[in-house]
């Protein structure tokens, strides 16, 4: 090498832009990465409750709302399920707080007695009379098959009616042309009307509903020097089929009702003077929910 010669050295630093940003930018990311996800959960919630249910989160985090909570029912969502529409609560009422509805010094009204003023019992109550009515089908099929399937009561299917009414499942014992559940003028039941409320009994004692027992006659005159009439007979055939009802083992305090109806509500309204028309009604009773409104008592006077 010449003498006098510069030398030149250059020195090549490895690592690029590392050495200068480091792995900060990678903090970064992942923090915008989770502020999203964030978001979009959050937007998700928005998107999945209620305006109430909002209202409720809402005085959870107010100091007011949030001193007022009591217990569990308190929460975030002060009790209410944010998938289950029969969870939510009442608009008129805050989380973890009871409202009076009605002022102490009012009366109730006559419209909306007895009707449910909270969506949820509402809701209740809804749900509990499907599954009764799916008890009483099941009952109805079971009755039917016991019916069918007894080589001695096997001809009387005819003679039972069932079907729904507003009151509960009605089973109808009916007489036929050549078939009646009593003799003529007579409250002393046939063997076989027996043996067919036994069947009925063995049906409907699994149930837990109350039960009322009718009798109707048609309008063939029936009366005797002493006044008996088709309402006495329509009566006394009822109350036969109640012994009858409580002797295959029905217990006693089940039935809350027997009445004599003589031929004032026929089977066959076209033609008064039909069999079908004699018969017994027994009616399992749809359990009534207790009024959720009480009358206030009256100021006392002077």
């Amino acid at each position: 090498m010449a003498e006098g010669q510069t030398i030149i050295i250059k020195r090549v630093k490895k690592g690029g832009h590392g050495g200068h940003h480091g792995g900060a930018w990678k903090v970064a990311y992942a923090d915008f990465v989770t502020a999203m996800m964030a978001f979009f959960l959050l937007l998700w919630l928005l998107n999945s409750v209620t305006e109430e249910q909002m209202s409720g989160i809402a005085d959870y985090f107010s100091p007011t709302a949030a001193s007022k909570a009591e217990s569990g029912s308190g929460g975030v969502l002060g009790g209410q399920s944010m998938l289950s529409p029969g969870a939510m609560k009442t608009p008129m009422s805050q989380a973890g707080v009871t409202v009076s509805l009605m002022p102490l010094d009012s009366s109730v009204d006559p419209a909306t007695e007895g009707q449910p003023a909270d969506p949820k019992l509402a809701n209740a109550q809804a749900i509990r009379k499907k599954l009764e009515q799916k008890e009483f089908e099941k009952a109805e099929a079971a009755l039917r098959a016991a019916v069918e399937t007894s080589p001695d009561l096997r001809g009387f299917s005819k003679n039972l009616v069932v079907d729904m009414t507003p009151e509960g499942m009605r089973i109808q014992i009916t007489d036929a042309e050549r078939s009646s559940m009593f003799p003529s003028g007579s409250a002393e039941m046939f063997p076989y009307t027996q043996k067919l409320l036994n069947k009925i009994v063995q049906v409907i004692e699994k149930l837990p509903n109350d039960i009322a027992v009718i009798g109707h006659t048609d309008a063939t005159p029936y009366h005797t020097a002493s006044g008996y009439s088709n309402w006495e007979l329509s009566s006394d055939r009822a109350n036969a089929s109640r012994r009858a009802l409580i002797h295959a083992g029905l217990p006693a305090k089940r039935i809350v009702r027997v009445v004599g109806k003589a031929d004032k509500e026929p089977f066959v309204a076209d033609d008064p003077f039909s069999p079908l028309n004699r018969r017994i009604s027994i009616i399992l009773l749809r359990k009534i929910e207790p009024p959720t409104r009480k009358p206030t008592p009256a100021a006392n006077a002077g």
